[in-house]
């Protein structure tokens, strides 16, 4: 059975979560974390996408992306490709860091008389729930 096709369009708003295989670390240093971001930086400003909010914790990730010119799939499909790769030459290593692929929620955005952050702090909280 295939699975289901991402639901994404330009200016959609997704809360997407990545994890480490078998629980693993992905992010072993500081050098680890500073170059995946410096990834998603790259790639934001390249691809005009917004990233309201991250969240690098060693066994995975949380961002807050507004798609861009490309989509979260393609972009995230780079970062993570790019980050393996990177991640796997320095340890010494084969085969996957990430579980799975990645989940990506879409969210929508109704803030009446919140900041961003405390919304973003909704989502979150809502999502563990």
């Amino acid at each position: 059975m295939p699975r289901k096709a991402r639901i994404d369009t330009p200016g959609a708003l997704h809360h997407v979560i990545v994890r480490g295989i078998e629980r693993g670390k992905i992010f072993r240093s500081v050098y680890d974390r500073k170059n995946f971001l410096n990834r998603l930086g790259k790639l934001i400003s390249d691809t005009q996408t917004d990233c309201f909010a991250w969240a690098l914790i060693p066994k995975h990730v949380h961002l807050l992306l507004k798609t861009g010119l490309i989509s979260v799939s393609v972009l995230m499909s780079r970062l993570l490709t790019g980050y393996a790769v990177w991640f796997n030459k320095k340890y010494r290593r084969h085969g996957q860091i990430f579980q799975t692929r990645y989940k990506s929620i879409l969210c929508q955005v109704v803030i009446r008389g919140q900041t961003l952050m405390s919304a973003l702090s909704d989502i979150i909280a809502r999502k563990k729930n």
